[in-house]
């Protein structure tokens, strides 16, 4: 069965189990259900996923004109710390900041390879942890706004990395380690504005489970515009990568914008 669509980020819902769904024109695959089966992955065309046009994409599945002018790709969306809607400063569209950065954000703590420090907003929890593909994640914060998490994202990540070996985390070489006893490790290093919001000792540490039935030992990163097309044996998904047999992965996110079809 054949299915065309552009690519967007999977849809992961949290479970035992993460489920996974990749939209397509008319259909919504379940991706777990597609484990060990043959697909077979082609490029078609770009589209770019603000203006609709089929023009080369750039960043986040935008094309270059677009990714220069959205509200939601400036600077303070890779650097919190940059955010500036609770001083009343615009940087592209001031209403869409403050509906995005005057709203609660978390700063956590998370096993993806090694541990890291993240910030995303409250209504992104475990979404944004799942997308990362972390075996574990602890809440550390709760901030009233994007600017105070990303002020506290910087002061910890001079002592813990704010990024992931995706290399690691695709062969699940995951080191192991106790988040809440990290936590009390880096408290003391918090800016004073931030203390008031760390999170209680209540909070639990979240396991995340993925489908997986086999971790490639070598890993190959597959580039669709350059091979044109792809087939292989679907073993996991994790993080936005789909994981195949050879050890072949393809990171949906990357490739937003993406037009492909989809032969199973």
């Amino acid at each position: 069965m054949k299915y065309q669509g552009v690519l967007k980020k999977m849809i992961a819902e949290y479970s035992d189990t993460i489920e996974y769904y990749l939209e397509m024109d008319n259909d919504f695959l379940n991706l777990n259900q597609l484990l060990d089966r043959k697909i077979e992955i082609e490029f078609v065309n770009y589209q770019c996923l603000c203006c609709n046009k089929q023009k080369k994409t750039f960043r986040q599945g935008f094309c270059y004109d677009c990714f220069y002018k959205q509200p939601s790709t400036g600077d303070w969306i890779m650097k919190p710390e940059l955010s500036k809607a609770h001083l009343g400063i615009e940087d592209r569209d001031l209403e869409y900041e403050k509906s995005v950065q005057l709203k609660p954000h978390i700063v956590y703590l998370a096993l993806s390879s090694e541990i890291k420090v993240g910030v995303t907003r409250k209504t992104q929890v475990p979404t944004r942890w799942i997308d990362q593909g972390a075996s574990k994640a602890l809440a550390i914060l709760e901030v009233p706004n994007r600017y105070l998490a990303g002020i506290a994202e910087v002061a910890l990540k001079k002592h813990v990395s704010d990024k992931t070996s995706w290399q690691k985390m695709l062969k699940n070489d995951v080191f192991d380690a106790d988040l809440k006893i990290k936590k009390q490790e880096l408290i003391d290093y918090l800016p004073e504005e931030v203390k008031p919001y760390i999170l209680d000792e209540q909070e639990e540490v979240l396991d995340l489970n993925y489908p997986v039935n086999k971790y490639p030992l070598k890993i190959k990163s597959l580039n669709i515009i350059k091979s044109q097309n792809f087939e292989g044996i679907l073993k996991g998904v994790k993080g936005q990568y789909l994981i195949f047999e050879d050890g072949t992965v393809f990171n949906i996110r990357n490739n937003e914008g993406l037009v492909v079809s989809l032969n199973l």
